[in-house]
């Protein structure tokens, strides 16, 4: 019985879909979305470091594509401010919904307990969000690189062609090692 009403709030949901011309999104709709697809993605047993990886890649993203649409520079970094915030104001909001711990032992010196010897608990959502973002941050050097080696000729949609081949890739890598 579950599955038949899971279905037909998926149609109808697409026919909504279907009907939307144009969308505008705030920054709490997006929360809600990724975490929505976050929470689906745990459902069917994905690795929490890789939802992390996506999540966190989809946050950077979101913030560079609003600091390109602010053309008046106000405060020193605010790019670099602006992906920042946006990274954070997805990605806290949901981090109480992964459980994901890896333990971490330190011992380098001193007694357990002290800085440099105890366990440390690293949440493995936050690790691949950060991943995630780097990753994403680091797409447009690249794809400027593959440019200048084609001699300033672009293969078509080479950004996100290439955005996407890494966060597979490193999802792949994550899924292999975990």
């Amino acid at each position: 019985m579950k599955i038949k009403q899971l279905l037909n709030v998926g149609f109808i949901f697409s026919f909504i879909l279907i009907g939307i011309r144009f969308a505008e999104a705030h920054c709490p709709l997006c929360v809600v979305g990724a975490a929505t697809v976050a929470g689906g993605a745990v459902w069917l047993g994905v690795n929490e470091m890789i939802i992390g990886v996506f999540i966190g890649a989809f946050a950077v993203s979101v913030g560079w594509w609003i600091s390109r649409m602010i053309k008046k520079k106000y405060v020193p970094f605010q790019k670099t401010l602006i992906i920042l915030i946006s990274f954070a104001t997805t990605i806290f909001p949901i981090l109480s919904l992964f459980k994901g711990f890896y333990p971490l032992y330190i011992s380098i010196i001193g007694e357990y307990g002290s800085l440099l010897n105890r366990t440390y608990l690293i949440n493995l959502f936050l690790i691949g969000s950060i991943i995630g973002g780097l990753i994403v941050s680091v797409t447009p050097m690249i794809s400027k690189k593959i440019s200048s080696f084609r001699e300033g000729k672009i293969i078509p949609y080479q950004g996100t062609a290439l955005t996407l081949t890494l966060l597979i890739f490193m999802s792949a890598i994550i899924y292999i090692i975990s």
